[in-house]
Protein backbone atom coordinates (compact mmCIF):
# COMPACT_ATOMS: atom_id res chain seq x y z
CA UNK A 1 0.00 0.00 0.00
CA UNK A 2 1.52 3.51 -1.10
CA UNK A 3 2.22 6.16 1.61
CA UNK A 4 -0.74 8.49 -0.43
CA UNK A 5 -3.14 5.47 0.02
CA UNK A 6 -2.76 4.90 3.90
CA UNK A 7 -2.84 8.77 4.14
CA UNK A 8 -6.15 9.00 2.52
CA UNK A 9 -7.12 6.19 4.36
CA UNK A 10 -6.05 7.72 7.45
CA UNK A 11 -8.22 10.92 6.72
CA UNK A 12 -11.05 8.71 6.31
CA UNK A 13 -11.06 7.52 9.54
CA UNK A 14 -9.97 9.91 11.38
CA UNK A 15 -13.19 11.50 10.17
CA UNK A 16 -15.21 8.91 11.25
CA UNK A 17 -14.17 8.69 14.37
CA UNK A 18 -15.04 12.73 15.26
CA UNK A 19 -18.32 11.51 13.70
CA UNK A 20 -18.97 9.16 15.86
CA UNK A 21 -17.07 10.50 19.05
CA UNK A 22 -19.72 13.20 18.37
CA UNK A 23 -22.51 10.44 18.24
CA UNK A 24 -21.44 8.71 21.23
CA UNK A 25 -21.03 12.19 23.47
CA UNK A 26 -24.05 12.59 23.21
CA UNK A 27 -26.66 10.33 25.49
CA UNK A 28 -29.73 12.36 25.72
CA UNK A 29 -32.32 9.73 24.47
CA UNK A 30 -31.17 7.15 27.33
CA UNK A 31 -32.23 9.55 29.48
CA UNK A 32 -34.84 7.74 32.19
CA UNK A 33 -38.18 9.67 31.43
CA UNK A 34 -40.84 9.55 34.20
CA UNK A 35 -44.73 10.00 32.50
CA UNK A 36 -47.90 9.76 34.08
CA UNK A 37 -49.57 7.08 31.96
CA UNK A 38 -48.68 3.78 31.78
CA UNK A 39 -48.63 3.61 28.16
CA UNK A 40 -45.77 6.35 27.83
CA UNK A 41 -43.56 4.99 29.84
CA UNK A 42 -43.54 1.44 27.80
CA UNK A 43 -42.87 4.14 25.08
CA UNK A 44 -40.17 5.71 27.02
CA UNK A 45 -38.64 2.52 27.63
CA UNK A 46 -38.86 1.41 24.14
CA UNK A 47 -37.30 4.28 22.74
CA UNK A 48 -34.06 4.26 25.63
CA UNK A 49 -33.91 0.55 24.53
CA UNK A 50 -33.03 1.32 21.19
CA UNK A 51 -30.87 4.54 21.74
CA UNK A 52 -28.87 2.27 23.99
CA UNK A 53 -28.44 -0.26 21.36
CA UNK A 54 -27.52 2.56 19.20
CA UNK A 55 -24.72 3.92 21.31
CA UNK A 56 -23.47 0.23 21.95
CA UNK A 57 -23.53 -0.15 18.01
CA UNK A 58 -21.58 3.28 17.36
CA UNK A 59 -19.36 3.18 20.68
CA UNK A 60 -17.88 -0.41 19.20
CA UNK A 61 -17.73 0.68 15.37
CA UNK A 62 -15.74 3.88 17.45
CA UNK A 63 -13.29 1.54 18.79
CA UNK A 64 -13.16 -0.04 15.32
CA UNK A 65 -11.85 3.06 13.83
CA UNK A 66 -9.00 3.76 16.57
CA UNK A 67 -7.65 0.57 16.22
CA UNK A 68 -7.22 0.87 12.26
CA UNK A 69 -6.16 4.22 13.13
CA UNK A 70 -3.08 2.35 15.39
CA UNK A 71 -2.58 0.04 12.86
CA UNK A 72 -1.79 2.49 10.39
CA UNK A 73 0.37 4.11 12.55
CA UNK A 74 2.55 0.80 13.48
CA UNK A 75 2.20 -0.55 10.06
CA UNK A 76 0.41 -3.60 10.03
CA UNK A 77 -2.95 -1.41 8.59
CA UNK A 78 -4.37 -3.82 5.55
CA UNK A 79 -3.27 -6.62 6.98
CA UNK A 80 -6.20 -9.28 8.48
CA UNK A 81 -5.38 -9.67 12.50
CA UNK A 82 -6.24 -13.38 12.06
CA UNK A 83 -4.57 -14.98 9.14
CA UNK A 84 -1.86 -12.30 8.67
CA UNK A 85 -3.03 -12.04 4.52
CA UNK A 86 -3.08 -8.66 3.01
CA UNK A 87 -7.42 -7.04 3.06
CA UNK A 88 -8.38 -6.84 -0.45
CA UNK A 89 -8.36 -2.72 -1.18
CA UNK A 90 -11.83 -3.36 -2.03
CA UNK A 91 -12.93 -4.22 1.11
CA UNK A 92 -10.89 -1.49 2.73
CA UNK A 93 -12.48 0.77 0.26
CA UNK A 94 -15.94 -0.02 1.52
CA UNK A 95 -14.63 -0.70 5.48
CA UNK A 96 -11.72 1.37 5.92
CA UNK A 97 -11.99 -0.54 9.75
CA UNK A 98 -12.09 -3.77 8.79
CA UNK A 99 -9.82 -5.75 11.08
CA UNK A 100 -10.45 -9.09 9.50
CA UNK A 101 -9.83 -10.17 5.31
CA UNK A 102 -13.64 -11.17 3.75
CA UNK A 103 -13.27 -15.09 4.37
CA UNK A 104 -11.75 -14.62 8.30
CA UNK A 105 -14.54 -12.13 8.76
CA UNK A 106 -17.21 -14.55 7.81
CA UNK A 107 -15.82 -17.41 9.57
CA UNK A 108 -16.09 -14.89 12.50
CA UNK A 109 -19.74 -13.70 11.92
CA UNK A 110 -20.49 -17.22 11.14
CA UNK A 111 -19.26 -18.23 14.56
CA UNK A 112 -20.54 -15.24 16.13
CA UNK A 113 -24.52 -15.95 15.34
CA UNK A 114 -23.73 -19.66 16.90
CA UNK A 115 -22.38 -18.20 19.95
CA UNK A 116 -19.19 -19.10 20.11
CA UNK A 117 -16.33 -16.49 20.00
CA UNK A 118 -13.43 -17.11 17.90
CA UNK A 119 -11.45 -14.29 17.28
CA UNK A 120 -11.84 -12.60 20.98
CA UNK A 121 -8.01 -12.53 22.00
CA UNK A 122 -7.14 -10.39 18.25
CA UNK A 123 -9.70 -8.13 18.87
CA UNK A 124 -8.89 -7.29 22.53
CA UNK A 125 -4.82 -6.61 21.68
CA UNK A 126 -6.28 -4.37 18.65
CA UNK A 127 -8.36 -2.45 20.81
Amino acid sequence: MTKTELNNFKKILEQKQDELEQIVRNRDAIAIEQAADALDQVQHASERELAIRNLDRESNLLRNVRSALRRIEDGSFGTCLHCDEEISPKRLAAVPWAPYCIQCQEEADRLQAEGEEMFDDEMLSAA
